[in-house]
């Protein structure tokens, strides 16, 4: 049997610089990881909304494993300015009932701005 959980995490593709009417363009790469020895994960959907909660696009087509000790990364552009400065990811998972559960984390950079800092996914339910 599996247990569900739904994970929320927060990306910046974009964040203001001097203003509010400024932003500069992040690239973000988002990392699915399965920290058990053992046992697969499953990632149900990854889907990846705007700043106004509209969805942008679905990763994954149909569910995908990640074997253990695997990650998975998603990459957004820093050329893709869709999500805005308050993007996010929404990832359906499961688990068997022993296993660890996914991390998700986010790295945003610009190397042009030396600007870099991460987030860490939130256990919704």
């Amino acid at each position: 049997s599996l247990v569900y959980g739904e994970t929320y995490l927060s990306v910046y593709s974009q964040i203001y610089s001097y203003t509010e009417h400024i932003t500069h363009n992040l690239t973000s790469t988002v990392s699915l990881r399965n920290t058990h020895k053992k046992d697969t994960i499953y990632i149900m959907s990854a889907e990846y909304f705007d700043t106004h909660g509209k969805l942008i696009r679905t990763y994954f087509s149909n569910p995908i494993f990640i074997a253990p000790m695997e990650t998975v990364a998603i990459v957004i552009d820093e050329i893709d300015k869709e999500g805005g400065t308050g993007a996010n990811f929404i990832f359906n998972w499961a688990i068997k009932t022993d296993c660890t559960e996914p991390v998700f984390e986010c790295i945003q950079l610009s190397t042009l701005g030396r600007i870099s800092f991460t987030t860490q996914g939130m256990r919704l339910k």
